[in-house]
């Protein structure tokens, strides 16, 4: 996940559908398999109509297809954006797969899967009630191209034949033309688009999910200017926005027509969402629930540790918590070109040494985070696979890192220093680089702290020049497969020397570059996934990172909130199911 604004949106492995209302109780882990989707029947079934207020720390903003990096449709923006394809809205793990949206199927590929063919449902309409065409779909992606609309998912940009070369509809083409579109994007007719792709990309119907895929009418495109009033062709259209998306309000879109919708259920009336707060306000507003706040949920705030303890001790309180897990991995990066971590001995040593159980709590406890020994997160979506190649138990093994420091000439320790994020962020904080140090203190290894302030922090970390050979990192999928959280982290032709570089290893073993290359032709997911989690199991001998756990997301929702379901794609409850009557 590349975006550090989705990062912070993102946490670990396989959520809940979470059972809310009045007199209700939660669904918790224990009955995590039952399906999500209505809340209790003693409730009632959810009803349309009222407010439902979002309270949120970070703002909406660049609220415009083209700009937005979400996946899966995201969250509020997918009330707005429809696209080709959108994530199944169930809870749990039905809830990482990818299904229709303005297309009739997740798309037809050809025999190599370089080509995907989309047809669109008919009756599809945007808010002033013209009807959406390919000619719309075609047009929404080639603005995502201009570089004054920039900050949306890449993959595009890589994948479509010329996409490495376009500069978007408003800049003259080398022919002096205007407007000029992309060749590898044809539209035969009203409803049909292909797609042309440089490479087999078997998951490409994810890609399909994100909001450059959402449709936007030629004549009503505004460049920078269309977040404003982008034009709906979901459920809500907007009717106000604030201070880019600190202030949100969203109504009804009368020419949405549920029948060609059957992922979003649309309970509420107006949504009204309210930003830059503070989180503890956020979270203090949810617990009390009084007036508009008792129909409130978030969608960018957990609960903390000291929340957590208030909430155990409050029945009311804790039927109101939902949980969720999404495919996320915080883990120590090595630069195997900084001695000494160019020794796999010196690596290992310190896989062994590390104390997991000290790290979760320093993460705010196994609420909040669990343990982790895989790259890939524990979903069968991500083809999860289960190994440990330096068991350490849930405290570390100091021995046995000593033995294996003096294996690799240092019979006597040494010292190194750890980069960490001054963020009190829990993922990549001051916290989880102390509880490191002191793991490894009792292993001989002398750990000095270097913390930075985010900015810095980033900078360092995604650097091939200046990257240091032992940091904290993390990373979050962009659609619940192997294929974007491995390839980004380990494909040798993925590592940017000139810009933001995610293979800290700087691995570049033509085998696992020819093994995502045959995984990629797979458009069976299921045999990829298993693939995929072959491949973790084989880097993981290497032992080119340590992965320390998979957060968790515990968040309150209001008293009136009614419908709550989380899947496994986001980890979050799903606002477009929401009600509050």
């Amino acid at each position: 996940m590349r975006h550090s604004s989705v990062i912070s949106r993102r946490v670990a492995a396989a959520a809940v559908s979470v059972v809310l209302a009045s007199g209700a109780a939660a669904c918790g882990p224990e009955d995590a398999g039952a399906k999500g989707g209505t809340s209790g029947k003693a409730a009632g079934a959810p009803q349309k109509g009222g407010t439902l207020t979002v309270l949120n720390n970070e703002a909406q903003s660049d609220f415009d297809p083209a700009r937005l990096y979400t996946s899966g449709g995201g969250n509020v923006p997918s009330l707005v954006f429809r696209t080709l394809t959108t994530r199944n809205r169930e809870a749990g793990a039905a809830g990482t797969q990818v299904v229709p949206d303005l297309a009739t199927d997740t798309g037809r590929p050809n025999k190599d899967a370089t080509e995907w063919t989309y047809t669109l449902k008919e009756g599809l309409k945007f808010e002033d009630g013209t009807p959406i065409t390919s000619a719309d779909i075609k047009y929404g992606i080639e603005r995502s191209f201009a570089a004054e609309l920039s900050g949306g998912a890449p993959y595009l940009r890589d994948w479509l034949v010329g996409g490495d070369t376009y500069q978007g509809p408003y800049k003259a083409a080398s022919d002096g033309k205007k407007g000029k579109g992309l060749a590898s994007i044809v539209t035969p007719d009203a409803r049909t688009i292909v797609f042309k792709l440089r490479k087999p990309e078997g998951e490409f119907p994810f890609v399909a999910t994100q909001t450059q895929f959402a449709p936007v009418p030629k004549a009503k495109d505004t460049g920078a200017k269309y977040e404003e009033h982008p034009v709906s062709s979901g459920p809500y259209k907007v009717v106000e926005n604030e201070n880019d998306g600190e202030h949100l309000v969203l109504e009804r879109n009368e020419h949405w027509d549920p029948k060609t919708d059957e992922e979003r259920k649309a309970y509420p009336d107006r949504i009204d969402v309210k930003s830059g707060l503070d989180e503890a306000v956020i979270n203090q507003r949810l617990a009390t629930s009084s007036g508009a706040d008792a129909a409130a949920v978030t969608t960018d705030t957990n609960l903390g540790p000291a929340e957590l303890a208030q909430v155990g001790s409050d029945k009311a309180l804790a039927a109101r918590v939902g949980t969720g897990r999404f495919g996320f991995t915080n883990y120590i990066a090595f630069n195997p070109k900084v001695k000494p971590f160019d020794n796999p001995k010196v690596r290992q040593a310190i896989s062994y040494a590390v104390n997991r159980t000290s790290v979760v709590n320093a993460a705010g406890g196994s609420a909040l985070a669990e343990p982790a020994t895989t790259f890939l997160p524990e979903q069968k979506a991500f083809g999860f696979t289960a190994y440990d190649h330096f068991p350490a138990g849930k405290t570390g093994d100091p021995a046995k890192a000593k033995a294996l420091l003096k294996e690799a000439g240092y019979p006597n320790g040494l010292t190194v220093t750890l980069l960490h994020s001054t963020a009190q962020n829990r993922t990549t904080s001051p916290e989880i680089a102390t509880a490191v140090q002191e793991a490894l203190g009792k292993a001989g290894i002398t750990v000095k702290l270097d913390g930075q302030e985010p900015n810095s922090f980033n900078e360092k970390r995604w650097s091939v020049k200046d990257a240091p050979g032992f940091f904290l990192s993390r990373w979050g999928a962009d659609w619940p497969a192997g294929g974007p959280f491995l390839a980004p982290i380990f494909d040798g032709r993925q590592i940017v020397t000139d810009g933001s570089n995610y293979n800290h290893a700087q691995l570049n073993d033509p085998a696992v570059n020819k093994e995502i290359d045959e995984i990629n032709k797979l458009t069976d997911l299921k045999a990829a996934a298993a693939r995929w989690g072959a491949l973790d199991k084989k880097i993981g001998e290497q032992a080119l990172d340590v992965p320390l756990f998979h957060p968790v997301y515990k968040r309150l929702v209001g008293k009136d909130v009614k419908n709550v379901v989380i899947g496994d794609w986001t980890g979050v409850l799903d606002v477009s199911l929401v009600a509050v009557k």
